[in-house]
């Protein structure tokens, strides 16, 4: 049996076991993690290369910087803040998905998660409403927020170096006049008819310091004070992580050591922070989307989608096309990797058809951006599954119409202002 075959059946089994969750997620992720590289299909460094991975460590940075916000109290004060300016449940996830989304316009989407996943956290302890409500909307409008510049997304920056050897760029913010409209919809949407789909959970105290009820008092002013300002310039160093030169794991580990060593939150309590069920999760999926990669497997998934429209089909229906399998494909890959697979062979294709490579590889980045309907199609996704006490279910049903929406968007937009034939 080849690689990709075998690659193919692993990544069947994981969608079967996190649509039923007849065991749990991390579970799952490790028994495809393990089982690629007992059927050598990757090397043990390969299969285990997700747990070093930046992102893994920028969770692990950010959990502590979030716990010290938690565990000071002051994530309960910003919350109160921002309570008395949105009082009900649906203001409170409108102002949540504006905020989020423009500051992932111009901040790792993933970073811009990271750092108010904390904070929502705090608004839903503060208010009484149920945190489960709010952070899938969170999450939801970092993606969203990622199409409204250059720097929003890696993705976009992989669609920029595809074009350029051929003497072709996109503007800093030309991703947003597709992005723009998306985010839009998709803030109006959960504001009135998504609303009703969000999860509604009450979450258990699973021993995190998320779940601790405690009376934040006896806490020093200091310390409180003192863990504002280092998550505000983790923030600040994030944002300007290209000047700075500092990738924003290791700003966020800065941010980290710097809480335990002033003794503004203690060891013990860093580590209790860190939700290693996220870390599984993701560290283990991360091995299937590197098979996927390196067997070819994910590009004859491409290749069966694009050879199925015929030799020369409507540039209409090659844009569907191409939006359509790269949402499927971002939700069980990174939307990094998926971007990466397939940029050059929508290249390929414009060439092919002497359609300009822009409009094709627009539809590729923002329909790799649509990974709303799975815990593991982006990582902000996996940061909250413990938090809100998700289920795979839940993002399949909140998230899928949000890609509904993003598509029926783009096939408006895209014809219009990336025409295929200008």
């Amino acid at each position: 049996m080849s690689a990709s075959t075998i690659t193919l059946l692993f990544l069947a089994f994981a969608i079967v076991m996190f649509v039923t969750e007849k065991i749990p997620l991390g579970l799952t992720s490790m028994i495809v993690c393990v089982g690629l590289a007992v059927t050598g299909v990757l090397d043990l460094k390969t299969a285990f290369a997700g747990f070093i991975d930046s992102n893994v460590i920028l969770f692990v940075a950010m959990f502590i910087v979030g716990g010290a916000l938690f565990e000071t109290g002051m994530a309960n004060e910003i919350g109160g803040i921002v309570t008395k300016f949105a009082k009900t449940e649906r203001s409170l996830i409108i102002a949540i998905m504006v905020i989020v989304g423009l500051m992932s316009g111009v901040l790792s989407n993933t970073g811009t998660a990271a750092v108010l996943i904390p904070v929502v956290i705090g608004i839903a302890s503060k208010s009484g409403f149920k945190r489960s409500r709010l952070l899938m909307p969170l999450v939801f409008a970092a993606a969203m927020g990622g199409n409204l510049s250059l720097i929003g997304a890696p993705g976009n920056m992989i669609a920029q170096s595809t074009l350029e050897p051929l003497g072709l760029k996109f503007g800093f913010f030309e991703y947003a006049i597709v992005g723009l409209p998306i985010l839009a919809a998709g803030i109006l949407f959960y504001a009135t008819i998504g609303y009703k789909l969000l999860p509604n959970h009450d979450t258990k105290d699973d021993g995190s310091v998320f779940d601790e009820k405690k009376d934040f008092s006896n806490v020093p002013k200091w310390k409180k004070i003192l863990s504002l300002v280092i998550l505000v310039a983790t923030l600040l160093g994030m944002i300007f992580e290209d000047q700075i030169g500092i990738k924003l794991a290791i700003t966020g580990c800065i941010g980290a050591i710097l809480l335990i060593v002033t003794g503004v939150i203690s060891e013990k309590d860093a580590i209790k922070s860190i939700d290693l069920k996220t870390i599984f999760l993701f560290g283990g999926t991360l091995s299937l989307a590197a098979a996927l990669q390196s067997t070819g497997a994910g590009e004859k998934i491409a290749d069966t989608v694009m050879s199925a429209l015929g030799a020369n089909p409507s540039p209409y229906v090659l844009t569907f096309a191409v939006f359509i399998l790269c949402c499927v494909l971002t939700n069980f890959m990174s939307n990094t990797a998926t971007t990466a697979l397939m940029a050059p062979i929508c290249l390929a294709i414009a060439q092919g058809m002497g359609a300009d490579p822009r409009a094709v590889l627009m539809a590729c980045v923002i329909g790799g951006s649509c990974a709303y309907a799975t815990p593991i199609g982006m990582p902000a996704n996996t940061m909250v599954v413990g938090a809100g006490g998700y289920k795979f279910m839940d993002y399949v049903k909140a998230g899928v119409p949000l890609i509904l929406i993003a598509t029926v968007v783009s096939m408006i937009i895209l014809p219009i202002a990336f025409p295929f034939f200008p």
